[in-house]
Order: C-alpha cells, then structure tokens, then sequence
C-alpha cells in the first residue's frame, strides 16, 4: 500500500527552531495551494494506485478551514484506492476549537498529532509557541469530545533552560491525557534557523544531560503504557503510525506540495521548496535524488530506527557479507547497545542514542570494507 503525504507550508508564526519550510499565511495564497493540491492528486487518477495511509503535515495544516481539507481529501478519493484509510492532520494547539476539530473529524480526518512540545510555560515561550499546555489539554479534549479517538502529541527534550526534572513533570501530565501515541524528539539546532547562535547553544541541554533525558522518556513512557516502536515513536497498543512506518520499512509514498518528499516509482524525488511556483503548475515540478536507491544501505538505516531491527536473513538476501555483522552485533549486545539473537539485531535506547555510528559501522561491514 502506498502512502500519500501532503505539505501544507503555511504558519502563523515560524518557530525558532524549525527549518521545514513554510511561508506566511495569506487567504488567497491559501486557496491557491489548495487548488494545486487537488490538481496535483487528480493527476493520479485512474491508476489503480492504492493506499492506506493520508498524512497532512507541515507547516501548520490545521490553518486550513475544514472545508479546505475536505476538497483535499475528496480529490484522494477520486484519485486512489483508499483501504482503512489512517488519515492524519497535524494541529497547532492554538489553531483549532471544539467546533473546528468537529469540521474535520466530518472531512474525513481519523488521526489528529498535535504539536504541544512541553507543559512548562517558558519552555513553550523560549520555542516560539503561542500555546500555553492548558491550551493544548483543551485541544486533547476537544479532539476526543468531537470523535477522534486516535491522538498523537509531540513533545521536545533538550531545549533551552530545561532541566531533566521539567521533562518528567511534562511527560506526567502528558501521559494523563486520552492520548494514544507519543512523538518524542530530541532538539536539534538546525543550519540557518534562528535558534543556529552561540546564545542558543550555550543554553540547551549538554550531550550527558540529553542522553539522560532520552532514557528517562524511554523509561517513563514505557511504563505509562506506551510502548518504543521507533527511534522517536512510542504507542499504546494497536496506535502505531501506519503512514511513518511507511518511510522506515521502504514502502513508497508520494508526497505532494512544495518540499515533500517521494519515494514512488522505485526512484527518490522531491518537490522544490517555492509555493508560487507549485501553485502556478498544473503538476508539480519534481526533482528527483536519486534514481535507483542503494537498498540494502537503507534497509540497515531505516530499520535500526525500528524496536523490531534488521535480520541477518534479509541483510544475507540483499547482498551483505552477514559474518562480520554478527560478530560486531555480538559486541554490541554485550555493551547494551543492542539486543542479537543470532537472527535479528534491534537497538535498545542506549543504542539509539548512538545510532549514527552503529549503522555507518553496519553499513561498511555490510558491504565488505
């Protein structure tokens, strides 16, 4: 099944840590994009392309009206064979009221991720948010009273001025919400964004004092029922992200709007990061990265990112030299990097927070260097 991911560029506000791209929010820029959209999916049409997964991500999607997300929805409709649609908006807190998150759960959205961050007022005020955490609780309620009953919210770890103990008191008060999933990440400061100054740096979490927050999310929300499925990610049972499972198991998905990135095709290709000029064409342009993907380098990285790993069985079928991989698993296991059975090789979070080494190690060993 094929994933179908939307961008919605627009903010009210850029936060000063985000380098997605996006662009202010004007009314006739607005309905200009979600016009191209609706073209861009129409295209598709007729191709007996299916899908199981809708994904509008940003950006700030829940700046557009209900209605606007019906039309893009009704256009995937038309265009592809949706099955069990899981059908996810992104929501800014201070974006959205009870009668707003009723529009969209009649549009057809069945997933809300909600971007709350942190529960402490100057750790939302330093991230540039314009909510406060009672504001995103009221958001979590509204949702659940206008139907949904698959939420995800996202929070931040390592930002400026946190300490390891603010973290613990958001993620209790986050974890007593009726929410089925958590995205936890943590922060990074990004190449020309505005949080990219000395001032900025000096005032975020120090590697030693990140690696412990990592552990204490990995801890806490275990023990609060959501269970690590992903590098980031964790769940109640059954609450996974279908479409963001998509991109680490190397399903394909095509991505609409300027900035989003596909892998449809068996090629890698992305559109360019300029709203006019996706708004002007009658299809988007695309560029594409990479023609034919390496697909064992990108089973190794994207499947370490799962709780559930790699297996010596699929590195074998694709090409890789396994006996080197076992040996070097082994050491791993012993140090707690990861977990070895003789089969399958699954990070636990100390090794996650190592992750970029372990696979580029994996990666040579695979290929015989």
């Amino acid at each position: 099944m094929t994933g179908i991911y939307i961008h919605v560029p627009f903010c009210a506000k850029k936060c000063p840590y985000c380098d997605f791209y996006s662009v202010g929010y004007r009314k006739d820029t607005v309905q200009g994009y979600v016009q191209a959209v609706v073209r861009n999916i129409d295209s598709f049409g007729g191709r007996g392309i299916k899908a199981d997964s809708i994904y509008l991500g940003g950006g700030t999607p829940s700046l557009l009206s209900p209605s606007q997300v019906g039309d893009i929805l009704n256009a995937a409709h038309r265009a592809f064979e949706l099955s069990q649609c899981e059908i996810t908006l992104e929501v800014n807190p201070s974006t959205v009221d009870k009668q707003k998150l009723e529009g969209y759960r009649k549009a057809g959205v069945n997933r809300l991720s909600i971007g709350v961050q942190s529960a402490d007022k100057k750790e939302l005020e330093l991230l540039g948010r314009l909510h406060d955490f009672s504001r995103a609780e009221r958001a979590v309620v509204d949702a659940v009273s206008a139907g949904f009953d698959n939420i995800s919210c996202d929070i931040m770890a390592g930002t400026p001025g946190q300490s390891l103990e603010s973290l613990e008191r958001t993620l209790d008060r986050l974890t007593a919400l009726p929410i089925q999933h958590i995205s936890a990440y943590l922060l990074r400061i990004e190449q020309g964004t505005e949080f990219d100054c000395d001032k900025i740096r000096n005032s975020v979490a120090g590697e030693e004092l990140m690696s412990r927050m990592y552990l204490c999310m990995a801890q806490k929300l275990e023990k609060a029922g959501f269970e690590q499925y992903e590098i980031s990610n964790f769940a109640k049972k059954g609450f996974e992200s279908r479409h963001n499972m998509k991109y680490w198991t190397g399903e394909q998905y095509i991505g609409i709007g300027p900035s989003a990135y596909s892998f449809f095709g068996g090629k890698r290709y992305h559109c360019p990061r300029d709203i006019q000029d996706f708004i002007r064409k009658d299809t988007q342009a695309i560029v594409v990265d990479e023609e034919s993907p390496d697909r064992l380098e990108e089973y190794i990285m994207l499947g370490l990112r799962l709780a559930r790993g790699i297996s010596l069985g699929k590195l074998q079928e694709l090409g890789a030299q396994v006996g080197a991989i076992a040996q070097r698993a082994q050491l791993y296991d012993k140090a707690g990097l990861c977990r070895f059975d003789g089969e399958s090789i699954c990070l636990t979070p100390k090794g996650w927070l190592v992750s970029n080494s372990i696979i580029a190690e994996l990666e040579q060993l695979a290929a015989g260097q």
